[in-house]
């Protein structure tokens, strides 16, 4: 029997793309019995050691550019979108914290666990929240099934939660990450949401992985 597909999944709650994504992806782990390893990390970290920059850092042309996109892949995945949402970039440490516990507590592949990820995407992006606030985090985590003061607490006191978000982000940036979501197959990195149909085609062909160049290529 053949073993089943693993997609590593580095994302943040206030990353934008990733949200758009989030349902494609979770529809294609379905459709190939594959497991998300879901890797929230520090989005903005990420930008200050590969070159990115906040949004509202940007030049004019790729912010009008970002909105155009956001019209056109709302469209294609069926999603509500708040453009400039208030509470944007609100913190999501706590709230990642939160998710890493439910992971710790009850695996991956666990039902709330997956309602989790989409409802602190949708929080941001769709419904406008803080996801920077207890109240919201707690009220995500009932919503998705689980105990969500419990976990919360947990997030606030636990020094193991936050070794490991700080292992995630330094993880991704040691893997040469640079942006959100980036999924890795069999160690081959796709960058972005509109790579998912191509890393769909890939599970399902099984060509071997196209390994990233190493410093001495450039």
């Amino acid at each position: 029997m053949s073993s089943r597909p693993v997609i590593e999944y580095y994302f943040s709650f206030i990353s934008l793309w990733s949200y758009i994504g989030s349902r494609r992806l979770q529809l294609l782990a379905q459709h190939h019995d594959a497991q998300i390893i879901y890797k929230p990390i520090d989005l903005l970290r990420l930008f200050s050691v590969s070159g990115g920059l906040p949004v509202k850092q940007r030049p004019k042309q790729r912010q009008a550019y970002r909105l155009l996109e956001m019209d056109r892949w709302t469209s294609i995945r069926g999603l509500p979108i708040v453009k400039h949402p208030k509470h944007y970039p609100a913190d999501p440490s706590l709230a990642h914290r939160v998710f890493l516990a439910a992971i710790e507590e009850l695996g991956y592949d666990n039902e709330s666990v997956q309602e989790l990820a989409r409802r602190g995407l949708d929080t941001v992006w769709a419904d406008e929240g803080d996801i920077a606030d207890t109240d919201t985090i707690v009220k995500i985590a009932n919503e998705s099934g689980l105990d969500g003061l419990r976990l919360l607490e947990r997030a606030k006191v636990e020094p193991g939660l936050a070794e490991k978000e700080e292992a995630l982000a330094q993880e991704a940036i040691d893997r040469e990450l640079f942006g959100a979501p980036t999924y890795f197959y069999r160690d081959e990195p796709f960058w972005g949401q509109d790579r998912l149909e191509m890393l769909d085609g890939v599970i399902l062909s099984g060509r071997p992985p196209f390994k990233l160049p190493g410093p001495e290529a450039l």
